[in-house]
């Protein structure tokens, strides 16, 4: 009985975490909207700033309790400030290169490398093992890559992918430092202090080397508010609630589908068409993307 009520748990937050990476697939198409609308680092400061100010009232009725400045808070900061910092980055390549690119789909599906670099960066920095079919999946997803970013005459790659690529190189970085730091204090608040930090230094940015004008962001509102309350404030909380039920290797998979959900989400609301070399090269980084995220199972002991 117990194991039956244990699964459909499980289920339940398998499809909660997949609402979650539509979420995150749909953001593609805000992302290439609010790039016709005003410049990267306003964009950034803006949504981050959204997602850190939906993030209280959050905090205050779920992780009201505990945490001072002399302790758990203390921690935050410090943790929070730290991945910001990353988030900050990782943002701003990102929105750059969509913005010279202007193609939600083809982003998505770079993006999604930083699922396929986490364990090649495990590997490389903490010795962790990489597996066979793991390798497998890093080749197959750098050949998606190639044919997905290299133009049809076989030539270099555009800048605009090549900064996407580096955000997901941080992203990458990212998700390490989380996994290292979200243990250790309250995950909401981590996730206010970081979203607050990204947006702060993306407005001292904006400040120096933009021209924010109130008609453009009353023209990118919907970007912004989509970025700001369902990517990072709802998405996010889905996230940390559900998680906990889903074994990380099959919580990875199924985040790894928003490269797919940008893709359909880029046809029907943008019209994109990225031809029979962007469908490869996207089939071919979703497969690799998912034998990434495939381990060997030794024992039940290894799910979690």
């Amino acid at each position: 009985m117990l194991h039956e009520t244990n699964k459909r748990k499980s289920l339940t937050s398998s499809l909660v975490l997949l609402f979650t990476a539509v979420i995150w697939g749909g953001a593609f198409v805000a992302w290439v909207e609010g790039a016709q609308t005003m410049g990267s680092f306003t964009f950034v400061s803006l949504r981050f700033a959204i997602g850190a100010l939906a993030l209280v009232p959050l905090i205050l009725i779920f992780e009201r309790k505990g945490g001072s400045l002399h302790g758990e808070w203390k921690h935050t900061l410090i943790y929070g400030t730290a991945t910001g910092t990353v988030v900050f980055i990782a943002s701003v390549l990102q929105q750059t290169g969509i913005e010279m690119t202007g193609e939600a789909g083809r982003a998505g599906f770079i993006n999604g490398l930083y699922v396929v670099l986490v364990p090649v960066f495990g590997l490389l920095l903490f010795r962790k093992k990489l597996s066979f079919i793991s390798a497998l999946g890093t080749l197959s997803a750098f050949a998606g890559l190639y044919f997905l970013s290299v133009s049809d005459g076989f030539g270099n790659m555009e800048l605009g992918d090549i900064l996407m690529i580096m955000g997901a190189v941080f992203w990458s970085v990212h998700i390490m430092m989380i996994d290292a730091f979200a243990p250790r204090v309250r995950p909401l608040r981590l996730a206010m202090v970081q979203f607050a930090t990204c947006a702060v230094l993306a407005g001292v940015c904006m400040f120096i080397f933009e021209q924010p004008q109130v008609l453009h962001l009353q023209a990118g509102l919907i970007p912004l508010l989509y970025g700001g309350l369902l990517s990072c404030a709802t998405a996010y909380t889905l996230q940390i609630f559900f998680q906990r039920d889903v074994p990380a290797a099959k919580a990875a998979i199924i985040y790894s589908m928003e490269s797919l959900f940008a893709a359909i989400f880029g046809f029907l609301l943008l019209g994109e068409v990225m031809g029979w070399r962007g469908y490869l090269g996207g089939a071919l980084m979703v497969t690799g993307i998912l034998l990434s995220q495939l381990k060997p199972q030794k024992s039940k002991s290894n799910e979690k």
